[in-house]
């Protein structure tokens, strides 16, 4: 990676602004077309604990994840618990992540990755909704609908690998607690990663 792009995501990283939601509230509804062209609402998956992933595979902090095989690790982990697991594609055409459905299911494929649907999000709909920041960036919402985790995946904001392995994960932390009945310890944290690339 040339320096001036690290210089630029590093000023990103600087200047994001404030959060425009936080946990506690109702998590906003969104309809949604996943890369199959099924339709998700939100609302569906009342009753579930439901995550959302903000991704982009051009993006190398989210490349940090999945090429050490760790998001793919903590979809199966968590789907296999009954969590909804949505990444969300709000790359714009023409910007650096974007893909076709047909580009999405083979990526999907090719990295054994497990999301319940990776739903694409060209014109950043859902995106606006929730103020997404980076890629990646995650949100966790309870079963009754509310927002109880955004932020950071983890502490090691890096593009090296080795560093997942000694990282505080913020997004099992809150899982881990909120079904198991207890407060979340750490609701909200500064997201990490490249900034997502909303349509003008």
């Amino acid at each position: 990676m040339s320096y001036r792009r690290l210089l630029s995501i590093a000023f990103a990283l600087i200047t994001l602004p404030g959060f425009a939601i936080v946990p506690g509230v109702q998590a906003p509804d969104f309809t949604g077309t996943d890369s199959n062209g099924v339709t998700h609402t939100l609302s569906q998956y009342r009753g579930k604990y439901v995550v959302l992933e903000w991704a982009n595979k051009g993006c190398p902090y989210d490349q940090k994840h999945y090429l050490s095989g760790n998001m793919e690790a903590l979809q199966r982990e968590w789907t296999s618990k009954g969590v909804v697991w949505l990444s969300v594609i709000s790359s714009a055409p023409g910007e650096q992540g974007n893909v076709t459905p047909t580009e999405e299911n083979q990526y999907l494929k090719t990295m054994k990755a497990a999301p319940t649907a990776a739903l694409l999000d060209p014109e950043g709909t859902i995106a606006r909704l929730y103020q997404a920041k980076t890629t990646p960036h995650m949100f966790v919402i309870d079963p009754t609908g509310k927002l109880i985790y955004q932020g950071a995946i983890d502490d090691k904001p890096t593009t090296n690998q080795a560093d997942i392995k000694t990282a505080h994960n913020y997004l099992n932390e809150a899982l881990d607690a909120a079904m198991a009945g207890k407060p979340v310890p750490t609701t909200t944290t500064r997201p990490y990663g490249c900034s997502v690339k909303y349509k003008n």
